[in-house]
């Protein structure tokens, strides 16, 4: 079978490092973006893969990491959207339009930019796979749910975007077929992202990101799924 090329955006640390760590156990070439070039190169080295100068906010960077890895790769077969930021902790009635414009920027414009400069080059993959990294934080029925701790956090552009973001994954599967295209609710894993709080191991969070990741060309496209199954919308 032919390796299958994978990359994996903010793959520097955090669940983006071990999405790309497991990836690369299970045969996968991956390649990671990362904003910072020292960082990209240490986590590269350490992990012994290919990284990509990439900040999903800057569309000659992503044009740029586009064309680099034409240059190296005839096609690209799995995309893992994982850039992200939770953006100001302000209490919602200080928040402004500069703080929703950089969220978005990043975790829903981003997704948008780096889907349409990659998407040229996974149409040259027999199988090509997009996973949008989302929230159950995006989620309606979860975080309404008072059994959920998901329903105890105010982080209104945050939790927005991820809605977003999730949206757009429905769109693209209903417009690319051919793809398979869904998105993964890691879970409250213990990252940076949350100063470790998280009541999960980066395994853990990744299992989502892995199982939608590696699913078969038959697999299903359109969904949202966490570790244990479909999240409710």
């Amino acid at each position: 079978m032919t390796e299958r090329i994978a990359l994996v955006t903010g793959g520097n640390k955090g669940l983006g490092f071990e999405t790309a760590r497991r990836l690369k156990g299970m045969g996968f070439r991956v390649y990671i973006g990362a904003r910072e070039s020292e960082r990209g190169m240490e986590a590269a080295s350490q992990l012994n893969i290919e990284w990509l100068q990439l900040d999903v906010t800057d569309e000659s960077s992503v044009r740029n990491a586009a064309a680099r890895l034409r240059e190296r790769e005839n096609r690209l077969d799995v995309l893992i959207n994982n850039a992200g930021i939770a953006g100001s902790r302000k209490a919602a009635a200080e928040l402004t339009g500069e703080d929703a414009e950089s969220v978005f920027t990043t975790n829903v414009v981003g997704p948008v930019r780096v889907m349409n400069a990659f998407i040229p080059l996974m149409e040259t993959s027999a199988h090509p796979v997009i996973v949008n990294v989302s929230s159950g934080l995006g989620s309606f029925a979860v975080t309404q749910d008072p059994q959920r701790f998901e329903s105890q956090v105010r982080m209104p552009l945050y939790c927005a975007s991820k809605s977003a973001l999730t949206m757009l994954t429905v769109q693209y599967a209903r417009a690319l077929p051919n793809f398979r295209i869904n998105a993964a609710d890691p879970g409250y894993t213990a990252t940076d992202f949350n100063a470790h709080r998280g009541l999960q191991t980066v395994e853990e969070g990744t299992e989502a990101i892995i199982h939608l990741a590696t699913l078969p060309p038959e697999g299903p496209t359109g969904i949202f799924v966490d570790r244990h199954g479909l999240v409710p919308w």
